[in-house]
C-alpha cells in the first residue's frame, strides 16, 4: 500500500481526497495535515470527510505528517506549500501540488525539490481540463494572431486567488502559442476609458460567486464568428481523482524535472 499525507486535510479539495484515497486499493491515508489556527485541528480526518471513523487525527505536524507517508498530496496555501516541498525534499518523499497561487519565486523552490525527489505540480487535475489545455494550444496555433483571445473562469465566492491557476496555465498556453510575452499582453480585468482592443491583448476575467465549482472558457473571436472552449465542474470529485492518480503515479517516478498532469494522464 503507498502511504498518502493530505494537506489542506480540512479544506474542499483534502476531504475529496481524502475520502477517495480511502476507497482506492492501492492508497492508504497515514496523515491528514492543516494550519495551526484551523478549528478542525484534532478531528478524525474521515469524518471530516463524510466516510466515517478512519483513525487519522488532522494534525499541524507537518514534520511528523510527512515523515509517515510515501507521497503528500497538498492542497493548501502557497506558503504551506512550500514548506511542505522543502520537508519532502528533506525526507525523500514524493509530492503532489495542487495549490495555486504560487508567486515566481515559490515556483522556483519547487522546481529545485523536482530535481531531488518526484514532484507533480498542477493547477487543475481533471482530465476534461487537461484536454482543454491540449484544444486550446492545437486552437491558437491553427489560427494565430488573426483572432481577439479572451479567457473567462468562475469559481465559488470563497476562493481566494484570482485569476485560478488554471485560467493562468491557459494564458500561458495562448501566449506561448502566440508566441507573445504575457506580461506585456495580459489584460486582467478593464475599467472606465481603456480604448479600443489591442489585437494583441489576451484578456483574462474572473468571476467569484456562490458555490461555483469551476468553469473556464476561451474565447477565440474574429469578425463574424466565435470558437468556444469551455469545460465546467460540476464536482470536486473531477479535481480529486486526478490528484489521487496522480498520487500513485508519481511514487514510481524517478526525481530530476517537474512533472505535470499531462504527463499522469500520458496526454
Amino acid at each position: 500500500m503507498i502511504k498518502v499525507a493530505v494537506s489542506g486535510a480540512a479544506g474542499r479539495m483534502g476531504r475529496r481526497v481524502i475520502a477517495l484515497s480511502h476507497e482506492h486499493p492501492k492508497l492508504k491515508v497515514v496523515a491528514a495535515l492543516d494550519a495551526p489556527e484551523n478549528p478542525l485541528i484534532g478531528k478524525d480526518a474521515g469524518e471530516l470527510a463524510g466516510i466515517g471513523h478512519i483513525g487519522v487525527t488532522v494534525t499541524d505536524d507537518y514534520k511528523a505528517a510527512i515523515s509517515s507517508c510515501d507521497v503528500v498530496v497538498d492542497f493548501s496555501s502557497p506558503e504551506a506549500t512550500v514548506r511542505n516541498v522543502g520537508e519532502a525534499a528533506g525526507k525523500g518523499k514524493a509530492i503532489v501540488i495542487g495549490t495555486t497561487g504560487l508567486s515566481d519565486k515559490q515556483k522556483g523552490i519547487v522546481n529545485e525539490a523536482a530535481a531531488k525527489i518526484p514532484c507533480m505540480m498542477a493547477p487543475n487535475m481533471s482530465l476534461g481540463v487537461n484536454l482543454l489545455f491540449s484544444l486550446v494550444r492545437t486552437v491558437a496555433e491553427s489560427l494565430g494572431n488573426n483572432y481577439d483571445v479572451e479567457i473567462i473562469e468562475a469559481h465559488h465566492n470563497q476562493k481566494k486567488d484570482a485569476p485560478s491557476g488554471t485560467a493562468a496555465k491557459l494564458a500561458e498556453i495562448v501566449s506561448a502559442s502566440l508566441k507573445r510575452d504575457l506580461d506585456e499582453v495580459g489584460i486582467y480585468g478593464r475599467y472606465g476609458m481603456v480604448g479600443a482592443r489591442n489585437p494583441k491583448e489576451i484578456g483574462i476575467m474572473s468571476v467569484r460567486a456562490g458555490d461555483i465549482v469551476g468553469e473556464h472558457t476561451v474565447m477565440f473571436c474574429a469578425n463574424g464568428e466565435r470558437i468556444e472552449l469551455t469545460h465546467r465542474a460540476h464536482s470536486r470529485d473531477a479535481f480529486a481523482r486526478g490528484a489521487v492518480q496522480a498520487a500513485v503515479w508519481i511514487v514510481k517516478k524517478p526525481a530530476g524535472r517537474l512533472y505535470e498532469m499531462r504527463d499522469v494522464l500520458g496526454l
